[in-house]
């Protein structure tokens, strides 16, 4: 079995937090300002106890706080988990990006017309075949 060390398993609560769909609404709320579990729950169509529950998750995960006004309890986002998860995104930033890059390249190799291909009048009008009829062996350059 494999142990994680703990950043990373501080990345996995964060990462299970933000699976759920209605978390994410959460956390977009919250990014406009401070909410009470009241306005949270607004928009959803669940109960009181499963907007806390929801909350918990955020909480455990350290994507929200709350805090206390008077008997109020307002929720507040807290943007250091998500550097977190930004910075860590960012190591395969790079790889990603280049990967990307060399999909493009071949996409342009697939674009331009193979030279002394006899299809060509010159003119450039005329379309080059699709990937998927060059897979086919259609639009193939004769032998």
């Amino acid at each position: 079995m494999v142990k994680h060390n703990e950043p990373d398993d501080h990345l996995s609560l964060v990462f299970a937090a933000l699976a759920d769909p209605t978390r994410r609404a959460i956390l977009a709320r919250l990014a406009q300002g401070e909410a009470t579990v009241m306005e949270l729950a607004g928009p959803f169509a669940l109960s009181l106890p499963a907007i806390s529950k929801h909350l918990k998750v955020l909480q455990r995960a350290g994507l929200i706080s709350q805090g206390r006004k008077a008997q109020w309890r307002p929720c507040r986002l807290e943007p250091a988990p998500l550097q977190a998860v930004s910075a860590w995104l960012g190591r395969y930033r790079q790889f990603w990006e280049e990967s990307f890059s060399r999909l493009d390249e071949y996409l342009r190799e697939l674009q331009e017309p193979a030279s002394g291909d006899e299809r060509s009048t010159g003119s450039g009008s005329e379309t080059p075949p699709s990937p998927a009829a060059l897979r086919n062996g259609e639009g193939a350059a004769p032998d």
